[in-house]
């Protein structure tokens, strides 16, 4: 109770304008690290970042030679609806930075800044190294303020457009959907970007993959775990157009925030609940895990288990009115069962899509009447389940990625 208390406050705090939330430039290096051949001499977009606070921003900077990069393009959207948005000192309105390493004429808008004009500015020289020296570093944090020199503005769409636009915030009264990433211009942005890194606004996460899958689109963000149980995600899921990232689903993302809300979290929260104290430092936590579409090793990892049905039966009951065994741990899975499972949505961080087709998530499929995300065993309902079959027994092959050709 006291963790979806937690995740509640969170989704709530997201809203308001007085908080702001930071993804930590260590859960973004420990992610992306895994992705470093995707990214050579691609474009990539982060659509609701703000440069001058955002740490996606940051990471692909001080990576952008090592990383191999054509182009970074960041978008803000001036509101506090955002996780990463603009810092006190930023420009009060949406606007776009576009580095590119050459001089290569930007087909949106204004041309791109070259990259080695941006180092001049920032007193710096970056390497191709995977870490950058310490005076690097320094440089960049105490001379990014002058990157508010090369943003753009971003134009609001006309007013038939105006539903478009996020919650109203009164100071952004004026601005429209400037910077939204459903605006005309961050459209136009996207569609000349090859992949996609942020961490979207949770409360349009549905809409915001919905525009990546149409735009066709490579991507690696971060949204709330029980997305995975949105029919629309889910159905993603299904089809192989999005999947679990690296990191593990059991581990808590912790984000930076303000001082102010700091204290509000303190004297409201218990440790452990809603925070972490790291280095006397609040950190807020959150069952945030990533999602992409890139394709990785860990998804063509086979998975073995030690289990077996026909010793153990009674550890594998079945549904009340569903013919599927329910196995409660990933772990589990019995190697010597070849009928329909129902598993934990945990194992998600498992699925090799080679090895086992998802055949449907329970309420999805079972329309059972017991309310919302239920099945039942002997007549007690149960948590959530994806329901799955091995696949070599249904003669399918795995359908979305290639492995062979995006692995390289």
């Amino acid at each position: 109770m006291a963790k979806k208390s937690a995740n509640a406050s969170l989704h709530k705090a997201k809203i308001e304008k007085k908080d702001e939330f930071y993804t930590q430039l260590k859960d973004i290096a420990n992610e992306l690290k895994h992705y470093k051949n995707h990214f050579k001499n691609k474009v990539v977009y982060c659509n609701c970042d703000d440069p001058l606070a955002s740490n996606f921003f940051k990471y692909f900077f001080l990576n952008f030679k090592h990383l191999g990069l054509k182009e970074l393009i960041t978008t803000c959207y001036k509101s506090q609806n955002f996780k990463e948005f603009s810092a006190e000192d930023s420009p009060k309105k949406a606007y776009a930075i576009k580095i590119t390493r050459d001089c290569e004429v930007d087909t949106v808008g204004e041309p791109s800044e070259v990259l080695a004009e941006i180092e001049k500015l920032l007193s710096l020289s970056l390497s191709d190294s995977p870490t950058q020296s310490e005076e690097t570093i320094e440089a960049f944090e105490k001379n990014k303020h002058k990157l508010k020199s090369k943003t753009k503005p971003l134009k609001p769409d006309k007013q038939q457009n105006k539903g478009q636009s996020l919650l109203s915030i009164f100071e952004d009264k004026d601005l429209g959907n400037a910077g939204d990433f459903r605006s005309q211009d961050c459209i136009e942005l996207l569609k000349r970007s090859d992949i996609v890194v942020t961490n979207p606004p949770f409360s349009l996460f549905r809409e915001y993959v919905a525009q990546l899958v149409e735009y066709n689109k490579k991507f690696v963000i971060i949204g709330n775990k029980n997305a995975i149980t949105y029919k629309e995600i889910f159905t993603f899921i299904k089809e192989n157009k999005i999947w679990i990232g690296y990191t593990p689903m059991s581990k808590d993302l912790l984000f930076d925030t303000t001082e102010e809300c700091q204290k509000e979290v303190l004297s409201g929260k218990k440790l452990g609940s809603g925070y972490k104290i790291i280095d006397g430092v609040v950190k807020l936590r959150s069952q945030s895990i990533w999602f992409t579409n890139l394709d990785i090793e860990k998804r063509h990892e086979i998975l073995d288990t030690l289990y077996s049905y026909g010793k153990t039966p009674e550890n594998y009951p079945k549904y009340d009115n569903y013919d599927a065994i329910n196995v409660d741990k990933t772990k589990e899975i019995p190697t010597d069962y070849d009928g329909v499972m129902g598993v934990p949505i945990s194992f998600l961080d498992k699925h090799n899509p080679e090895q086992f087709e998802l055949l449907g998530l329970d309420n999805h499929l079972l329309n059972n009447g017991l309310g919302k995300g239920c099945n039942s065993i002997n007549g007690n309902k149960i948590y959530r389940r994806i329901i799955i079959q091995k696949r070599h027994l249904r003669g399918a092959h795995s359908v979305g990625s290639k492995p062979s050709e995006d692995r390289k």
